[in-house]
């Protein structure tokens, strides 16, 4: 505990990553009061075309009662 799990356009660098997990893991520890050992992070990377159906469909919008944090870009399923 905690788990966190980062999903996102592919195309980052492997230097790109490495940064954000170290951040998160640092923010995550001093806010959660977690200690380092207790903290796993993974980050799945996706084709921007796919993005709607694998993330924002069964992430955002199957959650969007219990999102802490909504997107600011506009639903891809409305017209």
């Amino acid at each position: 505990m905690p788990h966190v799990i980062i999903k996102m356009y592919e195309g980052r660098s492997e230097e790109q990553k490495e940064a954000l997990v170290a951040a998160v893991t640092k923010d995550v520890i001093e806010i959660a009061n977690a200690s380092e050992a207790a903290v796993s992070i993974a980050i799945e990377d996706y084709p921007k075309e796919d993005w709607p159906e694998a993330v924002y469909r069964p992430d955002i919008l199957e959650y969007e009662g219990d999102l802490r944090k909504a997107p600011g870009y506009p639903n891809p399923f409305k017209a």
